[in-house]
């Protein structure tokens, strides 16, 4: 009886390897990057737009820019974190879009110091708004 017991766990055991059959890799989105990025100076007087179309990384630096860009440079900073008050300047700027096939809609501005942070992570799409 004992020969049996362990021959069933030595089955069970082979059966417990890696299998061979692998996953399918994620489909990648057509496009890299669509979006609409639009920077207020915060004065009412200048406010610049620019449409930013990326297929791949390499089409410019603003692509290969946001091929780099950590996903979170486009959520809000959590309201549970403390930020530095120090206060950057009245600049605002909008981005929307789709980034690696997901949508964006963020809001950027440099009115304390994760903000500031944020404006500056994402400084290379910003600035391509002019």
């Amino acid at each position: 009886m004992r020969f049996v017991v362990v021959l069933a766990a030595l089955a069970l055991l082979a059966g417990c390897g890696e299998d061979e059959e692998t996953e399918a890799p994620a489909s990648t989105p057509a496009q890299l990057a669509e979006l609409t990025v639009t920077v207020d100076d915060g004065t009412g007087e200048s406010k610049a737009a620019a449409n930013v179309t990326c297929d791949a990384a390499g089409d410019s630096e603003v692509c290969q820019a946001l091929a780099d860009m950590d996903p979170k440079t486009f959520e809000p900073v959590p309201s549970d974190i403390a930020c530095t008050q120090q206060y950057g300047g009245p600049e605002t700027a909008t981005v929307k879009g789709t980034l690696n096939g997901k949508e964006i809609d963020a809001r950027f501005s440099r009115v304390n110091g994760c903000e500031i942070s944020r404006w500056d992570t994402a400084k290379p799409l910003l600035e391509a708004a002019g």
